[in-house]
């Protein structure tokens, strides 16, 4: 458990910890970008995999840090509610900066996958547990699924006549390769200071507040370990790089569904916490998730790109405003 600190420490440590894991995820992402492109690792999975789930690294340390600290409220509201803002939020703004357009197999497969995800995760936390057998069974899965998720649409980019080799040089010298790896080591040794950091000033925040902490993990903490993955959106939006946005997005909530939730209950399982996380949380994940279905799939033509359009955009914004309402009433009342 935290100590108590006063109300001017607490704000300095949330504001503190939020610009500390702003650069050091931008470090870590940037030197895993170099690291991996030397050891030969394809640009497809450098996009999906090393800068989705290193824009997911300050939740995956937030989360550890709440789950050892036996504050599991925390540590769930911070990974389910940054499912919540990947979609409702950051998708929303990216598709009203500019109308995203969505492969056929993102629509059909992966945001089902999503969505049944969702549902398993409600099963397994049914009893208020999640237990390590529970974590274990999510991290078996986030094993066999990312690997296959990465091949079928790697496949259907290279029938599709978009693989191919990154435009990017593939060679370092040895001075930029260790500039990388240094910003590699120093980024994760920053974010994890700083989740620690986030986690002491937010919970003591909660405390002189009188609000729960699954309220704090589910706004405050949620969106602001989320900032890497919407900068990187707005970002990829402006420069029409459709597909970067949505596996982005998918490849976080992934990660952070089964690997974050899985890692945080290996070590410490999480217990007793809100029903809210059953009744509210969870089922919101999988309606967002369907609703990348809904609005992904082109009805007319269902084997061509369909289009998230700026309407829609507005939507999962009004969704995520009156579910965010939604939380700071139920917390408080």
């Amino acid at each position: 458990m935290y100590s108590d600190i006063p109300l001017w420490l607490s704000i300095l440590f949330v504001v503190g910890g939020f610009v500390a894991l702003a650069w050091s995820s931008d470090a870590f992402v940037d030197g895993a970008s170099i690291v991996a492109r030397v050891l030969g690792i394809s640009p497809f999975i450098i996009g999906m995999v090393i800068i989705g789930f290193g824009t997911s690294a300050p939740e995956l340390c937030v989360s550890l840090m709440s789950g050892l600290s036996d504050h599991a409220n925390l540590s769930l509201g911070n990974a389910y509610g940054s499912c919540v803002f990947n979609i409702a939020a950051i998708l929303g703004v990216a598709s009203l900066i500019r109308p995203l357009r969505v492969k056929p197999e993102t629509a059909r497969y992966a945001a089902p996958v999503l969505a049944l995800l969702a549902l398993l995760s409600l099963a397994l936390l049914a009893d208020r547990v999640c237990s390590r057998v529970d974590a274990l069974a999510l991290l078996g899965l986030f094993a066999v699924l990312m690997p296959l998720y990465c091949w079928f649409d790697q496949r259907n980019s290279e029938k599709g006549g978009k693989g191919g080799a990154s435009a990017e040089p593939t060679r370092y010298s040895r001075r930029e390769l260790v500039v990388a790896s240094l910003k590699l080591l120093i980024g994760l040794a920053v974010l994890i200071g700083s989740s620690h950091v986030l986690v002491w000033g937010a919970v003591d925040l909660a405390r002189v507040m009188g609000v729960s902490e699954l309220m704090i993990g589910l706004t405050i903490i949620a969106a602001g370990t989320s900032l890497p993955e919407l900068a990187s959106a707005v970002a990829s939006a402006r420069r029409g790089q459709h597909e970067f946005v949505l596996g982005n997005i998918i490849g976080s909530n992934l990660f952070n569904t089964l690997a974050v939730v899985g890692l945080s209950s290996l070590i410490s399982p999480a217990r007793d916490f809100s029903k809210y996380i059953l009744t509210r949380d969870l089922p919101l994940m999988a309606i967002l998730s369907l609703l990348i279905l809904v609005f992904g799939i082109n009805w007319r033509h269902p084997r061509r790109s369909g289009v998230f359009n700026r309407f829609e955009g507005l939507a999962w914004l009004v969704v995520f405003a009156v579910y965010t309402v939604f939380v700071i009433y139920s917390e408080t009342h």
